[in-house]
């Protein structure tokens, strides 16, 4: 269950407030915290409409680094890593891409000089946040909500998050159990997010993975915004790259001629080393997929010989898309007001499919499906 966080104004001008975060007691049972990370600095600043207008107010200092703020981050955390579709991007290169010097964002130069020290974290978030007012201005973008600047050590590695985070008024118990009207942080929503991995950015500047950010299902345009905003480049198409790899995995399954039973161990060990590297928000490495499957495969070519020979051979690491690999142990498809869904290994037993009239037979539905067919047609259960 996730946490609620709502907002306590502290200190109020026309156009500057400050806030202290408060998490809601009775929401938070059964949470686990996940992030094992150093806080340095989080701050979050306000965007609100207006007659048709985004306005913003800016905070004056960091927030307290307090349970609640590192409890924030952590839940933002979790539903970061599970929303199914991410890209990977890097910073705009004015000298080696072909872009308008007048389009290029403010942002990493910003960035840049937080960074060596010349300017403190408040004046470098404060100055983010008027970049992006500027282009929510420019996009017609009307929604209300909190943007949360965090650095953070995890890992070994500096990182910053930059997100949007959704509001919706309520009211929370305060402890003198008065009622208090407040913003609600509707974290689950968030659609507008990235994380930038500062170590890798200053260690491997010609990574083209080093920040990460949420595609989302609202369409190109709000992710292209983000990503001006942020002054950077999708680095590679994840669905594209991992599609590569199922088709890798299973053109090697057949030319090794595997028995069912070994191929579907090959199959379903890729699957489990991407959806590892996935929820660690890792990339995945050849090298490591070519060492687990020679235990299934102990004759002929390893995996990694066997990818470097191909015409088009697949990066050294890679980053994977959750919903394109679990292709490798699933086969679900939808249309014409069907869908259907099922393991790969139930293929043969409790399912079969008929080329010759394109039928699939089922031996032994799921119990919620069997209970509301046997409703239907009146049969007692």
């Amino acid at each position: 269950m996730p946490l609620y966080f709502f907002l306590q104004r502290m200190d109020f001008n026309a156009s500057v407030v400050n806030y202290r975060i408060h998490r809601i007691t009775a929401n938070q049972r059964g949470h686990r915290v996940t992030m094992q990370a150093d806080v340095k600095h989080s701050i979050i600043h306000q965007f609100y409409t207006n007659d048709g207008q985004i306005g913003l107010r800016l905070a004056p200092a960091t927030l307290a680094n307090d349970e609640d703020v590192h409890l924030l981050l952590s839940e933002l955390t979790d539903v970061y890593h599970a929303k199914p579709s991410k890209g990977y991007a890097r910073f705009i290169n004015p000298e080696h891409d072909d872009v308008d010097t007048e389009q290029l964002s403010e942002f990493p130069p910003l960035l840049q000089a937080w960074r060596k020290g010349e300017d403190e974290f408040v004046t470098f978030s404060q100055r983010t946040a008027q970049i992006l007012h500027q282009q929510l201005q420019h996009y017609g973008f009307l929604e209300s909500g909190f943007l949360l600047i965090a650095s953070y050590l995890e890992r070994g590695h500096d990182h910053l998050v930059v997100a949007f985070l959704p509001n919706k008024e309520g009211v929370a118990i305060a402890p003198d159990l008065s009622v208090d009207r407040s913003s609600l942080l509707d974290i689950n929503r968030v659609f507008l997010a990235a994380t930038i991995n500062l170590s890798e950015w200053q260690e491997e500047p010609e990574s083209t993975s080093y920040i990460s950010f949420l595609k989302g299902r609202v369409g190109r345009k709000i992710a292209d915004f983000f990503l001006d905003f942020l002054g950077c480049t999708e680095g590679y198409n994840v669905k594209k790259q991992t599609q590569q790899l199922v088709e890798t995995v299973q053109n090697y399954v057949q030319e090794h001629d595997l028995e069912p039973a070994q191929a579907q161990a090959v199959r379903q060990s890729v699957y489990e080393i991407c959806d590892t590297s996935w929820k660690n928000d890792e990339p995945v490495r050849v090298a490591d997929l070519s060492e687990q499957l020679a235990q299934a495969v102990t004759t002929g070519q390893s995996f990694a010989d066997y990818t470097a020979n191909l015409a088009q051979p697949l990066p050294e690491e890679l980053r994977t898309d959750r919903s394109t690999v679990r292709k490798l142990v699933k086969f679900q498809g939808q249309g014409g007001g069907l869908s259907v869904g099922f393991d790969q290994q139930l293929l043969g037993e409790r399912v079969e499919y008929h080329p010759a009239t394109d039928t699939l037979t089922i031996r032994g539905t799921p119990p919620n499906l069997r209970d509301q067919l046997r409703r239907y047609f009146g049969i007692d259960s």
